[in-house]
């Protein structure tokens, strides 16, 4: 079971990791509107509709990139007082209220979409240039199946949670800047105990 969730930990951070790529395009994208609008005076026509839709799919992207990191936002005020395995059995029981039936509405609906659009050939009205908008809806569905996975991973975390009473590690590629500085401010307290001895 542990490697199914190492599996899947790894497959969302590296697609996170691949469409977070996104960013630059996006920053390309408005850097080129703004300085053939401004400077040229000549906007573009598909500048708008190209924005968007970069900042939906790293958006939409995001969600099983930061489920696998631990890193959505919850109450952490109440949550981090709590021993791992009642943690454990809250999250469990809220994955199967409200996540998992969310992200099953999130499949259909996004496949719904897509198929719509994807047989309309749907372009888009907000500009003269229309950009095809179904490979975008697409994403819709597949970041649902990505989180659906991701969810499982984190059903088989949390009995693991309830079993053992601790957390199973996580893959951990980027650290909260808190915990940085608490760190450094522990290693400089070390050094001056150290010192003063």
């Amino acid at each position: 079971m542990n490697s199914f969730v190492q599996i899947i930990d790894r497959l969302n951070t590296s697609l996170g990791k691949l469409f977070g790529w996104a960013i630059v395009f996006l920053t390309l994208v408005i850097s080129y509107e703004v300085f053939s609008r401004y400077l040229l005076g000549r906007p573009t026509s598909w500048a708008f509709d190209a924005s968007y839709m970069l900042y939906g799919l790293l958006f939409m992207m995001a969600g099983p990139y930061t489920l696998a990191r631990n890193g959505h936002v919850r109450g952490d005020f109440l949550y981090r007082t709590w021993r791992p395995r009642r943690q454990a059995a809250t999250d469990l029981v809220l994955y199967f209220l409200f996540f998992f039936p969310g992200i099953c509405a999130l499949i259909y609906a996004g496949s719904s979409y897509f198929w719509l659009s994807f047989q309309l050939n749907e372009t888009s009205s907000f500009s003269p240039f229309g950009l095809i908008l179904w490979p975008f809806k697409a994403v819709i569905p597949i970041v649902g199946v990505m989180m659906a996975l991701q969810g499982l991973a984190e059903v088989i975390r949390c009995m693991t949670c309830l079993k053992t009473g601790e957390w199973p590690p996580r893959l951990h590629d980027v650290q909260e800047t808190e915990a940085l500085a608490i760190e450094g401010m522990s290693g400089q307290q070390d050094e001056v105990d150290e010192a003063t001895r």
